[in-house]
């Protein structure tokens, strides 16, 4: 992967007794590595449920998905190039019927494999052969440390599904499985009960932003947090961030103060990226639209040529000006802020994240006018899920509890 020394480094030989100096990692994240340290693979868009703030729109799977024998040639590409781990998503991967297959294919390729799911086929027999792997990370998805406030945003019985998954963990030894959750207006409160559901079941909490991608850009006016939860969040971070992970999700919080643990800085096509079901490369899991479109890994190539060679890509990796975010003193900590909630709600990416801290977001979404960007794709479910209305209201939803894994067959025109 490409290193950035630093100068001082090449001017002095280093000596036996330290090594040479090289540059912050952020900056060489910043100019971008030969290969992402990670990146998120949608292997499919099928899903036993129907999340209102769904980044991908998931529901009912694309006819056009990578086979089997596709998947794994892509993991033998992600060997070569000596990709760290892929996070597995989807809609709800597991119901792929390959999907165990591709697992082990890619452990057995050294490439570490964590994968988010609701919980739906995880039981007692796949609970013990996921202990029994010292290459595979699981992420149970909750939205609220009650079944009240989860299942309002997840679907009536998806609480109580995601909590057995993690217990049938727990009984099978399986070491630190995560609990992902997306911050929301009704949940920011229950920080501290997320990390005690974490605490009781052996797990390490994982929060994430809420982003206007997907089914979310639907919700976004009722689910993000407020100014005043912001902080409120931020204050949590501080007293709890060590023990927690967030990835890159909440820099844009640093322009309240210190900056918080973890990746301080947009990894969009720089360390990260995303592959979707049917191998379209996008700079960003929450942008899944054809401006952040950077090729697909089917054409020649394949996907290394992608990441090292696109235009996006290229583009991205360049020094940014910050625009008129540059002139804020806080620049340098939140750097702008996200680059697909900016874009998915109207703003300028060289203008201030929406949820700016100071103030500046605010101001200018007052200014946004016509109609916001739509994200690419939409693979809801055609009809009612349990009861949901094919365009949901948040908090009034689900009054069935899932029946089975999909309640359209997710490999359904599959030869």
């Amino acid at each position: 992967m490409t290193a950035v020394l630093d100068p001082a480094a090449v001017l002095e030989p280093p000596t036996t007794t330290a090594p040479p100096k090289v540059g912050r990692l952020i900056d060489q994240f910043e100019l971008g590595l030969d290969a992402p340290i990670c990146l998120t693979w949608e292997l499919t868009y099928a899903c036993n449920l129907a999340c209102v703030h769904c980044l991908s729109s998931s529901g009912k799977r694309d006819p056009r998905e990578l086979s089997t024998e596709q998947c794994k040639a892509v993991i033998d590409e992600l060997q070569r190039m000596q990709v760290f781990y892929v996070n597995i998503g989807g809609g709800e991967p597991t119901v792929r019927s390959d999907f165990w297959e591709l697992v082990d294919y890619a452990t057995a390729h050294q490439v570490g494999v964590k994968f988010s799911t609701n919980g739906v086929r995880i039981d007692r027999a796949v609970a013990e052969r996921l202990a029994a792997s010292d290459y595979v990370d699981v992420q149970i998805s909750l939205d609220g440390a009650t079944a009240e406030v989860n299942d309002a945003v997840r679907g009536t019985g998806s609480f109580d599904m995601a909590c057995r998954a993690l217990q049938h963990l727990a009984d099978a030894g399986f070491a630190d499985a995560k609990i992902s959750v997306v911050v929301t207006r009704q949940n920011v409160g229950q920080l501290d009960e997320f990390k005690a559901l974490a605490d009781r079941y052996g797990a390490t909490l994982r929060i994430t932003r809420l982003r206007p991608a997907g089914r979310g850009a639907d919700v976004w006016n009722e689910l993000h947090p407020t100014m005043a939860q912001q902080r409120e969040l931020y204050d949590w971070l501080v007293r709890n961030g060590e023990g927690v992970l967030t990835g890159d999700s909440f820099f844009h919080l640093a322009a309240f103060g210190d900056a918080l643990p973890g990746l301080n800085l947009c990894g969009a096509g720089r360390v990260v990226c995303l592959i979707d079901p049917i191998g379209d490369v996008y700079a960003c899991p929450f942008a899944i639209h054809d401006a952040f479109l950077a090729g697909n890994l089917l054409n020649p190539g394949g996907f290394q040529e992608v990441w090292q060679s696109s235009e996006l890509f290229t583009d991205l990796r360049s020094p940014q000006t910050g625009g008129a975010c540059s002139k804020c003193q806080h620049f340098d900590a939140c750097r702008g802020g996200c680059m697909a909630a900016k874009f998915f709600t109207g703003l300028p990416l060289d203008g201030p994240d929406p949820e700016c801290v100071q103030g500046y977001g605010e101001v200018a979404l007052a200014d946004v006018a016509g109609d916001v960007p739509k994200p690419t794709g939409d693979h809801s479910h055609s009809g009612p899920v349990r009861g949901q209305a094919p365009k949901p209201v948040p908090l009034t939803l689900m009054v069935k509890p899932p029946v089975s894994f999909c309640n359209e067959n997710p490999l359904a025109g599959m030869s």
